[in-house]
């Protein structure tokens, strides 16, 4: 297994990498190719993932990144291809933090994440997330888009915010502000 690989990128597509190391191309599944850039050298952090009918390379940016990866296809039902675009569509912080709050409405804005997997997530992983750095300020940039996507204006929004309850779930924030926008 390797833990890290270090080398330059020969090329991307939509979904892998390929990274040159001494003459060598490893082709690693990664969340977002296009964060990459040909010809320059990064050092990818890897697991290889091997079952009946796979042996793939996944790679990333960050530990944080990777120990979140890890985490999340321990969960029944997760695998990587489901933990990938979750990695490619939301932040590492604000995956975590969604787990922490049990925010099923954030789970469940991932491709293939329901309900049902969405609630095994926080079960498995609510409070087992270790060193993983949580911001919080991906709850407010949530509760911003939930609101936008309600039809309200960004100025109003903004005016509303500092009054909403950071403590509480995601889904009080939301109750909370559209009681606070109907004044």
């Amino acid at each position: 297994m390797f833990g890290y690989i270090i080398g330059s990128i020969k090329y991307l597509t939509s979904n892998y990498i390929v990274l040159d190391n001494h003459g060598i191309g490893y082709i690693i599944f990664v969340a977002n190719p296009y964060a990459y850039e040909e010809g320059k050298e990064y050092t990818v952090y890897t697991y290889n993932f091997i079952n009946e009918t796979e042996n793939s390379l996944y790679g990333f940016k960050t530990l944080d990144e990777k120990e979140l990866f890890l985490k999340l296809i321990n969960v029944k039902g997760l695998g990587p291809k489901t933990a990938m675009p979750m990695l490619a569509s939301g932040s590492v912080s604000g995956i975590a933090d969604a787990i922490e709050r049990e925010n099923i409405l954030y789970l469940k804005k991932f491709p293939k994440v329901g309900d049902k997997l969405a609630k095994q997530m926080i079960l498995d992983l609510k409070g087992k997330l270790g060193n993983i750095e949580i911001n919080s300020q991906d709850n407010s940039d949530e509760l911003v888009e939930v609101l936008e996507n309600l039809g309200y204006k960004t100025i109003d929004i903004k005016r509303i915010l500092p009054k909403v309850d950071r403590d509480l779930t995601i889904e009080n924030q939301i109750k909370e502000a559209l009681k606070l926008m109907l004044k």
